[in-house]
């Protein structure tokens, strides 16, 4: 039986992804690590912040994880939230080497950084990345699942980049700036974000694939999100000069390839996809065949 990945709250997801019986939180509700910035402004608080981390098992093998909540201020980065992460991972490379978890899981579900506490959360995302590249350097493998309803953009969308892997679904969105972003600065000519058609194939699961953003693709159900986890647990990417430089490389090819395409339509169609009209209307099984050989090789 499956269960959805994309309309599970965060404890949800986290708790179906790992091991049963095996996740113990850190700072829960009971805890009230609240944001100081909210009630100045009048604006309910939540007990966690609106994310939920701690350790646990995989397949066995010991993990931390950080689960964000969308329903909760569309899971923004604030100061607490953010200190929340970031000590999660501080506390994972703090481990003796024997007792270091084998990876930290980002169950990303987040808009950006908190506009009622903007500088604190613009530190925060800072903050995040440097300690995710802090563990991926001490051989912690760092998987980012995007999946939920609010996507991952602005700060978290950052984040998620300097991850070891990406999995997503088709119903997950990856991007830096979100679609109502776009349409305010540039005009709805430009990017029409009521057009879900147009947002889901320009920042959906599937192009971020077929553009070698997202290691893996797979179907919208928790235990499917488990099982590329797992796959994903010794396939880490080296954090290196030579391997950063690479990957710019690849990123100023991807700008030149596609720098004058309008439409991630005509981003498929250059990749060799015969029907790229047709992708969205297939299932992942069916997509991931019909696009094996168009894909941009991360």
């Amino acid at each position: 039986m499956k269960h959805s990945y994309y309309e599970a709250h965060a404890r949800q997801r986290l708790l179906g992804l790992l091991d049963p019986g095996s996740f113990r939180e850190l700072l829960p509700p009971a805890a009230r690590a609240t944001s100081p910035h909210l009630p100045l402004l009048d604006t309910p608080v939540a007990f966690d912040d609106g994310v939920v981390v701690g350790a646990g098992l995989l397949a066995g093998r010991r993990v931390f994880a950080a689960s964000q909540e969308g329903g909760f201020m569309g899971g923004a980065v604030g100061e607490v939230h953010g200190a929340k992460i970031t000590g999660l991972f501080e506390r994972a490379t703090d481990c003796a080497i024997d007792s270091r978890p084998v990876a930290v899981l980002l169950l990303l579900e987040s808009g950006g950084v908190r506009l009622h506490e903007a500088n604190a959360g613009l530190i925060a995302v800072s903050e995040i990345m440097r300690a995710v590249l802090e563990a991926r350097a001490s051989g912690i493998a760092v998987i980012a699942l995007i999946g939920s309803n609010v996507g991952c953009f602005g700060g978290m969308g950052l984040v998620a980049s300097c991850c070891d892997t990406i999995v997503m679904s088709e119903e997950g969105r990856l991007g830096m700036s979100g679609p109502e972003v776009i349409e305010t600065k540039h005009g709805v000519e430009e990017y029409d974000s009521r057009d879900r058609a147009l947002v889901w194939r320009t920042s959906g699961g599937k192009h971020r694939y077929l553009c070698g953003d997202a290691s893996a693709i797979v179907d919208d159900d928790i235990a499917a999100f488990r099982q590329a986890a797992i796959d994903a647990l010794d396939r880490k990417r080296p954090l290196t000069l030579e391997s950063l430089l690479a990957e710019q490389a690849m990123l100023e090819k991807r700008i030149e390839r596609f720098g004058t395409s309008r439409d991630s339509l005509d981003v498929w169609r250059e990749l060799g996809v015969t029907a790229p009209e047709a992708l969205p209307l297939l299932d992942r099984d069916a997509f991931v065949e019909a696009t094996a050989n168009a894909r941009v090789e991360i």
